[in-house]
């Protein structure tokens, strides 16, 4: 028994990593340590330079859109945190996300995470056939200026294969998920981004105990922290907007509504950066709106048959063909 492996354990999987990583091969090793030193091994500390530095490893994923990359810090969506784009229906939310699962794979030598993505898809707006679209497109631009050979180039089946797709069909579901997903990222040290679309959909049709709501809704947060941070992978949760009425005390003064992003206040203090995606003047925007060390930014985007991008001015030759090409996408997700 006291040569018993510690992997063999039957432990929480980020349980048995954590003694592994700490240096305890077997159960001989467990039961030659008290439980005070124990406790030492699992508490660790490090200076706020090194947090610094181990930060500046993490290599964000581009969103494929310039503007919105230098929107969230430069480079993109950032590893080891949880990210959430909030909008209502048509503002590419979906394709964002497949973007992203794309994007993840991108080699380190072309400055990307060059690895896996989950995408949980809460909705059935998985679309296989557009994510091979975005992937198309997203290949070729990358590969044009690549030499022929070089293990820079991104195959397409490689990539469509790196992108696991999970459908859940409930919060239950939803729930169970995150309890196995721990073994799961073990197994596949590579995925180093997390998508739900979306966080809100169950949430908001299978719920009348709002206290209910809010505790498992905690518990999902507090899943997708621990699975950013010790996996250092990129959370990326898409958010629905609610009608928000704000009573005026006045008869004579209309009571006031407006767009907010659904599950409530409290929620909104669970992910590290908001964005939320809107329409003005035709034009789609995205607003950094919650950051702890980013300013308040607007943004414009695009989404097109190649997938997300920079805006581009319909103002020129081409700019009623894109129009009327984004519109077509739009009315399709």
């Amino acid at each position: 028994m006291s040569t018993r492996p510690v992997s063999s354990l039957s432990l929480r999987p980020s349980t048995r990593t954590k003694l592994i990583k700490a240096g305890f091969q077997t159960v001989k090793d467990l039961q030659e340590t008290t439980l005070i030193e124990l406790s030492k091994d699992k508490v660790t500390s490090i200076s706020a330079s090194e947090a610094l530095q181990q930060e500046r490893k993490l290599c964000p994923i581009s969103t494929s859109c310039e503007a919105m990359d230098q929107m969230l810090g430069g480079r993109g969506v950032p590893i080891g945190k949880i990210t959430e784009f909030c909008g209502a229906p048509g503002m590419g939310k979906t394709q964002l996300g497949m973007q992203l699962c794309v994007n993840v794979q991108i080699p380190h030598n072309l400055s990307g995470p060059g690895g896996e993505a989950i995408f949980i898809d809460t909705e059935g707006s998985f679309i296989a056939h557009r994510a091979a679209e975005i992937a198309k497109a997203t290949i070729t631009k990358l590969n044009e200026n690549t030499v022929a050979g070089d293990d820079s180039l991104m195959n397409f089946e490689n990539v469509m294969s790196r992108i696991y797709v999970s459908k859940v069909h409930n919060c239950d579901e939803l729930i169970a998920l995150m309890k196995i997903l721990d073994e799961f990222l073990q197994e596949h040290p590579n995925v180093k981004l997390l998508v739900i679309d979306s966080i809100a959909f169950h949430f908001r049709q299978q719920f009348d105990d709002m206290a209910l709501r809010t505790r498992l809704l905690n518990g999902l947060a507090q899943d997708l922290n621990k699975f950013a941070q010790t996996y250092e992978l990129a959370v990326v949760l898409f958010n629905q907007m609610t009608t928000k009425f704000k009573l005026s005390r006045d008869y004579n003064v209309k009571d006031q509504a407006a767009l907010v992003p659904a599950l409530g206040e409290s929620w909104g203090h669970q992910c590290t950066n908001r964005i939320v995606l809107y329409w003005r003047n035709e034009v789609r925007c995205a607003q950094l709106v919650k950051s702890p060390n980013l300013q308040e930014t607007t943004v414009h985007y695009q989404i097109n048959s190649d997938g997300f991008r920079d805006y581009l001015s319909n103002l020129n030759n081409n700019g009623k063909r894109r129009w009327e090409e984004e519109k077509i996408i739009q009315d399709n997700t």
